[in-house]
């Protein structure tokens, strides 16, 4: 028995679900047949989806044929969720593309038939609402013909051999048989449609079912299951949750059997021990719209849902599987979150973060500098759906604000960029080569560096750190894309190298780089479709190209014009309402997003946006070097001529014709040549470092995730309580000139003075202020906690440090509350983030220092020169009055 897992896609108002109505109730899995329009269709379950009309969510639904079970299913058909679709491409056998037979092939359909082809996915079409007028059948093939493939054949009408002919000219063997043997068998059909050489297409009414019975056939009798191993896999595409409240991971086994009690694992060669989990199997479901069964085993080819894990992601493979591709559509919207009065932003994200598992292209993101969570999306009606589902699930009345564009950032020419960390009892130094790519390319991550450099571990930890987090460029703090970033050079100490160390080198070496380099803002794009009646072509033409779009040649079909081509998201984002409004409702557009190009203002957008990368404390692009038993800054500009090591890499500057982009500040360097190009500084490199291995160390590519994951930091959930503040009392009086030069003459006027300064703090935050002062070296000493003023002062016991203090009360406070901590000791600041601490540097805490000594004066200043009261005015003149007499 064949088991086949078969998605049905379509452009929105297709006819999609009418038509899964339509083959489940043929099949005999439906006992009366539901509407959407009626508000009772099978597979549109959830409450909104039924008042909109659209589906949502995907859903699943089994379909028995003959000698075949197919797992029906359904996605979304609307652009705003299409990433939901994408993500169940990755599991199907077979897809049904349904296309409607009055309007063909629509913008969101080309996509659809794009990510099929770059999935593999064989397909079957089926040309619905063709009792409508309009519809011609003739006109269709041919445009599905020209705008999809050639081997778009109509198998529906006549008999078989009608179009066995034209089948057989898909494939060269295929023809060779059916010259010798006047027709096809239904093996040799099946696996043209396997190899994407033969696309059958039925055409029909789904609502009268009509054709349906013929795409049933084709189904059946044109597909084969794909050969199963018996080593187990899976691939995860979707996780959701039941009415319970229970995680639900929904996944396609591909070899091997799953059975209750199962320990499943992402384990694989190359990832982490870290983010490694294994989690055992609690229940595993077979949904068929609404209920499902549950099973003791899932056999290649099923599938279901399982319960009992906790960690797993979209897209994730387990077994043999390997990791998933990256997803091709991204959103283009970024919005952010308004929070209800009162409620706290931590305990939000928590929430929150359960509708980001579901569509990790949500890229849920927390501003710490301005406390703001920003989500991203594709378009305005996710956002409603996103605001319904955050009141009904976690009763959030979440609002947004306005929308702005998600911008992308990437180089123009090839840059060095060097990264060093040596706090004391540390090391760890990288070099990095930057280059562009096309469009469209992404990240890419190697190496070129000999094993006599650096080791074979240390370079593939480089690798590893390099693709973990999603780093941002310096002009606007967008993610950087489209750009190979090489390793080239490194150095690690025999003592006191860690891993940690070669993180915070790599994160440095990239950010130095962006720093040194010409930088290009991207910003996304749409190809449209916009389709008017004649007289209004003018103005359309107008409109577009004020926007900066590119228009091809119009396009006249009957009284209608076709207008198609490319315009910024920015230009295009509410341009469909204006279309309805001057065509009196019968204008069309239709946008779908093409991808990244430069920005058209870059300067504005810069400008506007008022990004400082030097005050992105979470991205440092200086280095830490080491001399006298401490460490030290080094500016980004001044770390390649203080480096240890050589990458060989010599880039020179060359002058340019035309202006450059933006600067991301500093100096500009830029490619002279290559090492393919200069024979002789390649002999050179290689004499001296080995020969090159470009392709050695590179990992498998794995999605891209947000800076502020659960991974990274384990947001808990927090009271309501006071914020706790403590300071590392020494290391701020040292590191505070000062103070540093009073306690040269005076400890005790130096701790008194930082007293003084931290009860003023406490009285206007209105914190719980905790000053610890090291009193480890006093012999007998038993540590002693007292108040002073509004602030506490603790003296640590014999052998207890203030670092150790304040690890184990952060630890133990942020459990419950919001914990910072201010010192300048960069290993302590380290670890008190992986407690969940947020860390303030001694120069932050400085200037939010004075920052709140300023607003002190002000206020004081302001009551001052308060208007008296009437009565005391009074007094006061009369008192004048009476010393004048």
């Amino acid at each position: 028995m064949k088991k086949l897992a078969v998605g049905i896609l379509a452009h929105v108002d297709a006819g999609k679900t009418t038509l899964s109505e339509g083959l489940l109730y043929r099949s005999g899995s439906l006992r009366r047949l539901g509407r959407v329009d009626h508000q009772d269709a099978f597979l549109d379950t959830d409450p909104i989806e039924r008042e909109r009309g659209i589906t949502i969510f995907s859903k699943q639904a089994i379909l028995p044929l003959g000698e075949t079970i197919i797992t029906l299913l359904d996605t979304p058909g609307h652009v705003d969720f299409s990433s939901e679709a994408e993500r169940t491409m990755g599991v199907l056998d077979y897809a049904i593309l349904v296309i409607s037979g009055t309007d063909g092939v629509q913008g969101h359909t080309m996509t659809l038939w794009r990510l099929l082809k770059r999935y593999g996915v064989p397909v079957f079409l089926f040309v619905n609402k063709m009792d409508l007028a309009g519809a011609d059948r003739t006109a269709l093939i041919r445009e599905l013909k020209a705008k999809l493939d050639e081997g778009c054949i109509d198998v529906g009408e006549g008999s078989r051999a009608d179009w066995l002919e034209e089948a057989a000219m898909c494939d060269e063997a295929a023809m060779e048989t059916y010259l010798k043997d006047g027709t096809l068998t239904d093996a040799v059909l099946a696996g043209l449609v396997t190899e994407r050489k033969l696309f059958p297409c039925c055409f029909g009414s789904a609502l009268k079912l009509e054709g349906v019975d013929r795409l049933l056939d084709c189904l059946d009798r044109y597909t084969h299951q794909k050969p199963a191993p018996a080593e187990f896999g899976a691939r995860i595409f979707k996780i959701s949750r039941d009415g319970q409240g229970n995680r639900l991971t929904y996944l396609k086994v591909t070899g091997g059997t799953l059975k209750v009690k199962n320990l499943l694992t992402n384990r694989r060669p190359g990832l982490p021990d870290e983010k490694v989990w294994e989690e055992k199997v609690d229940q595993i479901r077979i949904y068929s719209g609404e209920k499902f069964q549950t099973v003791e085993r899932a056999e290649p080819g099923t599938v279901c849902a399982v319960t009992g894990l906790s960690q797993t992601k979209p897209g994730e493979g387990l077994g043999f599987e390997p990791p998933g591709e990256e997803p091709a559509l991204e959103p283009v919207l970024s919005c952010q979150v308004l929070l209800p009065e009162g409620q706290d932003p931590y305990t939000a994200m928590i929430k929150l973060r359960q509708l980001e598992e579901e569509d990790p292209q949500l890229h849920l993101v927390w501003n710490e500098q301005l406390r703001e969570i920003h989500i991203q999306l594709m378009g305005q009606i996710q956002l409603e759906v996103l605001r319904r589902l955050a009141l009904e699930r976690f009763g959030l009345e979440v609002s947004f604000g306005p929308g702005s564009i998600v911008y992308r950032e990437t180089i123009a020419a090839p840059v060095e960029g060097v990264g060093h960390y040596e706090p004391l009892r540390h090391y760890a130094e990288v070099h990095l080569l930057l280059e562009p790519l096309p469009s469209g390319s992404g990240l890419r991550f190697d190496t070129v560096c000999p094993e006599d450099v650096l080791e074979g571990r240390w370079q593939r930890l480089i690798l590893t750190h390099l693709e973990e987090k999603v780093h941002l460029g310096v002009l606007t703090g967008s993610p950087i894309t489209d750009m190979s970033i090489i390793l080239t050079a490194g150095r690690a100490h025999e003592k006191h190298t860690e891993g940690g160390d070669f993180r915070q080198a790599t994160y440095r070496a990239v950010r130095q780089g962006l720093m040194e380099a010409q930088s290009v803002l991207l910003e996304p794009w749409y190809d449209f479709r916009l389709e008017i009646p004649g007289e209004y072509v003018g103005r359309a033409m107008s409109d577009l190209q004020r926007m900066g779009g590119r228009v091809d040649p119009p396009e006249t079909m009957g009284p209608e014009t076709v207008l198609t081509g490319a315009a910024p998201v920015a230009e295009l984002g509410d341009y469909a309402r204006e279309v309805t409004a001057y065509t009196r409702g019968q204008g069309r557009l239709n946008c779908v997003f093409r991808g990244y190009e430069p920005c058209r203002d870059q300067t504005g957008v810069v400008e506007a946006m008022g990004y400082d990368p030097d005050r992105d404390l979470e991205n440092p692009a200086d280095s830490v070097f080491c001399a006298h038993g401490a460490g030290y800054v080094v500016k980004w500009d001044k770390v390649p001529e203080m480096a240890h090591v050589s990458s060989g890499i010599d880039i020179v500057p060359v002058e340019e014709e035309a202006p450059d982009p933006t600067p991301a500040g500093g100096s500009r360097r830029s490619w002279a040549g290559s090492l393919e190009e200069d024979k002789e500084l390649q002999a050179i490199y290689e004499r001296t470092y080995g020969k090159v291995e470009r392709e050695a160390f590179r990992p498998a590519p794995k999605p891209a995730r947000t800076s502020l994951d659960g991974e990274k930091y384990r947001l808990m959930e927090q009271n309501r309580g006071p914020e706790y503040l403590l300071v590392d009392g020494y290391n701020i009086i040292f590191a505070w000139e000062e103070l540093k030069a009073v306690a040269q003459d005076n400890l005790d006027a130096a701790r008194k003075m930082l007293m003084d300064l931290l009860s003023n703090y406490q009285g206007f935050r209105k914190c719980e202020v905790i000053l610890v002062f090291d009193a480890y070296k006093v012999p007998g000493n038993l540590g002693e906690v007292t108040r002073y003023h509004n602030i506490y002062v603790v003296y640590t016991k014999e052998a207890e440090t203030a670092d150790a203090y304040i690890e184990k009360t952060t630890f133990e406070l942020g459990k419950r509350h919001r914990v910072r901590v201010a010192t300048s000791d960069g290993a302590e600041q380290l670890i008190i983030l992986g407690h969940g601490a947020l860390r303030l540097s001694a120069t932050v805490f400085r200037q939010e220092m004075e920052q709140v000594s300023g607003q002190i004066a002000a206020v004081l200043a302001k009551n001052n020169r308060r208007e008296r009261s009437a009565p005391v005015r009074h007094a006061m003149d009369k008192a004048r009055e009476k010393k004048k007499g």
